[in-house]
């Protein structure tokens, strides 16, 4: 057997992401400390985004708009007209915060692409994807980009269909067990788990320890040598 597609995520596998979903989410719990407890708060917004994933999908937009109906639940009818203002600005600040590469990044995919072809396979917003895609400059290094509103069993068939290879031929790499690991699984690929610090509590998932096609790496610069252990 050998390795024909590896597909990697993008957020929090290529470059840093959650850090600044985390920062955005404290200050808009500083910014309605006047009207709820931080823990009341959090707990609120997260309740809004999961209720919401199915209207917005994922990304900064769909986040802002749930900080907007937090704080409009929180405040009730005083919600001060600047509050909406000091959160759009927040959200903005999100969608235009600077593409942080891990470290060593281009030399593991540079390494990676002697073995098999790379794919990204990444979901959220579209135009936010392309745009730090495009400002992390790694877009030539993939020969498939896959941008989508959710990672699913099917969605992993059907990519595998599109590339020509069989589900066991492929390897899937990144953070979330919910989105890359458990669904490439049950497609019947390989997947390299790379949890990060400050995961989002939506994308958890059953770590399936036993699996024979499941690994869990400490950094994507580990991908390389565990593929070559398929051969």
């Amino acid at each position: 057997m050998t390795i024909q597609l590896i597909c990697l995520d993008a957020d929090d596998t290529l470059w840093h992401n959650m850090r600044h979903f985390n920062a955005t989410e404290e200050a808009l719990l500083a910014l309605i400390e006047p009207f709820a407890a931080r823990d009341i708060a959090r707990e609120r917004l997260n309740a809004c985004e999961s209720r919401n994933l199915k209207l917005y999908g994922y990304g900064a937009k769909g986040f802002t708009l749930s900080m907007i109906e937090t704080a409009a639940e929180l405040a009730g009818d005083p919600l001060p007209r600047a509050l909406i203002a000091d959160i759009l600005a927040a959200g903005r600040a999100l969608l235009s915060h600077p593409v942080e590469l891990f470290e060593g990044i281009a030399d593991t995919l540079e390494q990676l692409a002697e073995r098999a072809r790379l794919v990204l396979v990444t979901k959220g917003d579209l135009l936010h994807q392309e745009a730090k895609l495009a400002a992390s400059g790694l877009g030539d290094r993939f020969s498939g980009i896959e941008i989508v509103s959710d990672k699913t069993p099917d969605t992993f068939r059907r990519l595998f269909a599109k590339e020509g290879v069989a589900p066991y031929e492929a390897v899937m790499a990144g953070d979330s067990l919910r989105s890359d690991i458990n669904p490439a699984l049950e497609a019947g690929a390989w997947a390299a788990f790379i949890p990060q610090e400050g995961a989002w509590a939506h994308e958890n998932g059953r770590l399936p320890i036993d699996h024979p096609r499941f690994r869990q790496l400490a950094s994507l610069a580990e991908l390389p040598g565990w593929i070559d252990t398929l051969g």
